[in-house]
């Protein structure tokens, strides 16, 4: 047979050595190691009916590892099973067939399991532990519902008109990290258990921290969410929905007090609701839209928002308000895109929960792992960027005795020391410590 023709002139070959595609990820586990990671989750979820059963963490580690690699489905499981030369480095004995996760993912999600329970548990920790590492006092946050598209038998049509589900997600603004979540069906109304979902994020901050300032679009306009702002001394500036009575007062407004805002015009007036217990500033802006000879409408569209913020003025309020598109928006744009969870692997609601909880948890262990062990010039480092730069370092594993050497480019070697020093600053720190409230 002739020699195979090819483009560039290299040949291939195999060989027996231990290699791993991605040398980068032992550091990742490393951080989860120092942070006591698999402990807490076997401490919180479900252990398995039988001694031949795995343990929670043996499926759940494996996940975090994938979804951190740029994995999206329980098949991309498969790549880091078959990476012998990456498992020996991060200890993974055990590894579970992505059948086997799959199956453990809806056993979770059942209902007589607590695992959906014990996430929301393992989540608050890993939070606390990261908002206690932070230097702020107090801070904003930031809900808002997503539209997660998933052609699933038992998956509702969400507003929008498709199939899937409409998650809750609550971000710290000053951090980046998810203070709460709630897996919802596609068919829940953006509006409904709001205040809750509030109260809940405001029950994961550690108690030597303060939740002050609440910010969120038209679906958190209700009277019972100002109410509690006011009552626990909270500001907040939150979409208004436009209904008979906040257009009134929108055209009540005098000409006079238009002024210019960005590419529009500003203004603010009074406004209450029928049950809301203190007056609250609605602040408007307004820009011309195209008319059409054939329709009588106003010459303007208006965006408005609710407001308790004082002594600034109506630009500053509405700015403010706006940065949420970077605090909440653009950071469920990460956890959706950079963490796998735009795709649901499961069949059933319950089992894509699980999945969901696995992945808010991987977002902000990868926020912990980030701050802590990247050191500077990381600080606002994406996901991508990271696996790029840093996860995606091709290693050769070598045994000499007891001893396994991770063998990478010179020109990555004093990088990856300094990531492990600060793991083990982590660990000498304290892990995750499992709480009771």
């Amino acid at each position: 047979m002739g020699s195979l023709q090819t483009v560039l002139p290299f040949k291939l070959a195999a060989t027996d050595e231990s290699l791993t595609a991605y040398g980068g990820l032992a550091l990742v586990g490393e951080y989860l190691r120092a942070m006591g990671v698999g402990e807490l989750i076997d401490h919180e979820l479900p252990r398995p009916g039988s001694a031949a059963g795995y343990n929670p963490s043996v499926h759940v580690l494996p996940l975090i590892l994938m979804l951190s690699g740029g994995g999206r489905t329980l098949e991309d499981l498969r790549v880091l099973r078959n990476d012998q030369g990456l498992r020996s480095l991060l200890q993974l004995e055990e590894m579970p067939s992505s059948d086997a996760t799959g199956d453990w993912l809806r056993r979770m999600g059942g209902k007589e399991s607590d695992g959906l329970a014990g996430l929301q548990h393992v989540n608050r920790d890993v939070f606390r532990r990261l908002l206690r590492q932070d230097n702020h006092a107090s801070y904003t946050l930031d809900i808002d519902a997503t539209q997660i598209v998933a052609e699933k038998c038992e998956a509702h049509y969400t507003y929008k008109g498709e199939k899937g589900y409409m998650p809750m997600v609550g971000h710290i603004a000053e951090t980046g990290a998810i203070a709460g979540y709630e897996f919802r069906e596609g068919n829940a109304a953006p509006a409904a258990g709001n205040l809750e979902f509030l109260q809940a994020c405001e029950r994961n901050v550690p108690k030597d921290k303060k939740l002050t300032a609440i910010r969120a679009d038209s679906a958190a306009y209700q009277a019972a969410i100002f109410n509690w702002c006011e009552e626990t001394g909270k500001v907040f500036a939150i979409g208004a929905d436009q209904d008979v009575a906040v257009k009134a007062a929108i055209k009540a407004i005098s000409e006079c007090e238009w002024k210019t805002f960005r590419d529009g015009e500003i203004a603010e007036t009074v406004h209450c609701m029928n049950k809301t217990d203190k007056a609250f500033r609605l602040i408007v802006v307004r820009r011309p839209c195209e008319q059409d000879l054939f329709e009588e409408k106003s010459p303007y569209r208006y965006h408005a928002i609710a407001s308790n913020r004082e002594n600034e003025d109506a630009a500053a309020t509405m700015e403010w308000y706006c940065k949420r598109g970077d605090a909440s928006e653009n950071r469920i744009k990460d956890l959706k895109i950079g963490f796998g969870m735009d795709y649901m692997p499961c069949g059933t609601f319950q089992a894509n929960a699980v999945f969901f909880a696995i992945g808010v948890l991987t977002y902000n262990l990868y926020l912990g792992f980030r701050a802590a062990a990247l050191g500077s010039g990381w600080e606002r480092a994406q996901v991508q960027t990271v696996r790029w730069r840093l996860f995606q370092t091709a290693g050769k594993i070598v045994r000499h005795g007891r001893q396994v050497y991770l063998k990478i480019s010179a020109a990555m070697l004093n990088m990856f020391i300094a990531i492990r020093e600060r793991c083990a600053r982590v660990m000498r720190e304290g892990g995750v410590i499992p709480e009771t409230s």
